[in-house]
């Protein structure tokens, strides 16, 4: 077992543990006086872990019950949560129960949205069953849903009581997601962390799944304890995602997975920033091989004109100007404020 603690307003641990769905009653009880315990989950997780999580909180004592929705990017949207809403209200549940995030990152964004929202804010637990989720979106309290004009427009900062980390799940994972979950943790080789990207070189990225789970919280944890509602240092967490996020809108969220848009975001704003002379020569080609090394796209098949326009409304706009985070050298990362005039002269040197 490996333990993180994350020191936010609110502050909790992150538990990666083999086997750990079956202890979640006992380690989230000590936590909260909740009553009702409501496991949030999609059609495709909820089968596969669904019962185990039931039974360990009803053991410690909860009244579980469990809203299932349709898996995929494109539930994440306020449809679903108000009909979350309405589930919460139907099951009693109170300010002082419990919402329990089990599965991916649509999964826990949604849940953690719905909890911050509810009632003005009830607790959750976020358990996630994904890699992605595991290295990154369930860590931080950043909850959002979709919107049709952009991605994760609608949310609320709400950290987690605690976050439950079983490796075993990504055994059942498909490759495709197992890989969509590599974008990101390629990502915290390229912002932060030059060993780790080093061994996705070198290692089989599945030989080491325990290794790059805690070395990419505890990056993420170290980054959100200096910035816990993304004002500023936070924005680093973003490489790849201002041009990624325009790829899943442009293929209406369902044309690429988030790590794999990701993916493509960052190797093409590296492109363009080594080949204006913001990063290091090469950088962009070591960065590229290692997301073809692992399936990853390095590409979209959108032009940059419409790229470029899909930007437009971006979370991490500020006045006219978009923080870009652009790479120094594999591991060194720095922010860079650019108008759509500015990117646009940009990619078009």
């Amino acid at each position: 077992m490996s333990v993180v603690e994350v020191k936010t307003g609110v502050p909790y641990k992150i538990i990666i543990e083999h086997g750990v769905l079956d202890r979640a009653g006992e380690l989230i009880r000590p936590l909260t006086k909740a009553i009702r315990a409501v496991i949030v989950s999609d059609a495709n997780v909820a089968p596969l872990y669904g019962d185990r999580v039931r039974n360990s909180l009803e053991e410690s004592g909860f009244e579980v019950s469990e809203f299932v929705f349709e898996a995929g990017e494109a539930s994440k949207k306020l449809s679903v949560v108000e009909k979350m809403y309405h589930f919460f209200f139907e099951h009693d549940i109170t300010r002082t129960d419990i919402v329990v995030a089990l599965g991916g990152g649509v999964t826990g964004d949604m849940a953690g949205f719905a909890a911050a929202t509810y009632l003005r804010g009830i607790d959750f637990v976020q358990i996630p069953t994904s890699l992605l989720a595991q290295v990154d979106s369930s860590v931080g309290g950043k909850t959002a849903v979709d919107m049709p004009f952009g991605k994760n427009l609608v949310g609320a900062f709400r950290q987690p009581r605690i976050v439950l980390i079983d490796p075993d799940t990504l055994n059942t994972l498909p490759e495709k997601f197992f890989r969509d979950g590599l974008g990101e943790v390629v990502k915290y080789g390229c912002i932060r962390s030059l060993a780790l990207f080093e061994r996705l070189e070198k290692e089989n990225a599945a030989d080491i799944t325990d290794d790059i789970i805690y070395e990419c919280v505890s990056i993420k944890r170290d980054v959100v304890e200096k910035d816990e509602f993304d004002t500023g240092e936070r924005a680093i967490l973003n490489f790849g995602h201002t041009l990624g996020h325009a790829i899943e809108k442009l293929g209406n969220y369902s044309g690429y997975t988030h790590g794999e848009a990701v993916a493509a975001g960052s190797a093409m704003i590296t492109r363009i920033s080594e080949k204006n002379g913001l990063t290091e020569k090469g950088t962009a080609e070591r960065l590229e091989a290692v997301l073809l090394k692992y399936g990853l796209p390095v590409n979209s098949r959108f032009s940059d004109d419409e790229i470029a326009a899909a930007t437009k409304g971006d979370k991490k706009s500020s006045g006219k100007s978009i923080n870009f985070v652009l790479l120094k050298s594999i591991g060194e990362c720095f922010l860079k404020k650019l108008t759509a005039e500015e990117f646009k002269e940009l990619l078009d040197k």
